[in-house]
């Protein structure tokens, strides 16, 4: 099995590019992220590679890093996600980008990718939000507080102050930055007197 390529750019296509290993020539099926990330035609490369025996091919899929080819892999232990799929993904999405879109639930963000309708967006951020906060830069607090929220289980008034962020314009992953944020605050007893909704505001407003 091959797992990583080092030579020189010979051709790029739509979708692939051809890596000059000593004079013989890899197609190596990429994101079109990574081929944007590569260096110019005629310039030496090093790429990260997942390799697909088929009965009748064998398959290289290339990724400018481990963690992307990572991702690629674990994009396909969902149902109805291919190479295919999970190279449109990590098209449209950072592994940091994706892995925070899952533990924090955003439906949305998966299904801007082509060909990831609202069901199967579900269906990764389910099945995968175990997995993604390992590779999330989000505070833990926040990917808590909104797996809480979409099961109901968030304290009423730090819902409450969500949901009123959420209607005066705020996205939902930065009402519940500030929602959980305004929990702790709330925890630690600090701005007595002031509602939830105004310590959402003050988190925002910093």
């Amino acid at each position: 099995m091959i797992g990583k390529l080092r030579g020189v750019i010979d051709t790029y296509g739509e979708d692939f590019v051809v890596i000059d290993v000593h004079g013989v020539g890899y197609v190596v099926h990429c994101s079109a992220r990574t081929l944007q990330s590569l260096p110019p035609q005629g310039e030496a490369a090093t790429i990260s590679i997942e390799t697909h025996v088929r009965e009748q091919e064998i398959k290289l899929f290339g990724f400018t890093n481990d963690l992307e080819r990572e991702w690629f892999r674990i994009l396909q232990t969902v149902q109805g996600v291919g190479a295919k799929v999970a190279l449109a993904i990590l098209s449209t999405l950072k592994p940091a980008e994706l892995a925070n879109a899952i533990a924090l639930g955003d439906k949305t963000a998966v299904s801007r990718t082509p060909g990831v309708g609202p069901k199967l967006a579900a269906r990764i951020v389910a099945e995968l939000k175990d997995k993604a906060p390992a590779f999330a830069t989000v505070d833990p607090s926040v990917v808590k507080l909104q797996g809480d929220l979409s099961e109901k289980r968030a304290p009423q008034p730090v819902a409450d102050a969500v949901s009123a962020l959420v209607h005066l314009g705020y996205g939902e992953i930065q009402a519940g930055a500030s929602g959980a944020a305004a929990g702790r605050a709330l925890g630690a007893g600090n701005w007595p007197g002031e509602t939830p909704n105004l310590l959402g505001l003050k988190e925002l407003a910093r």
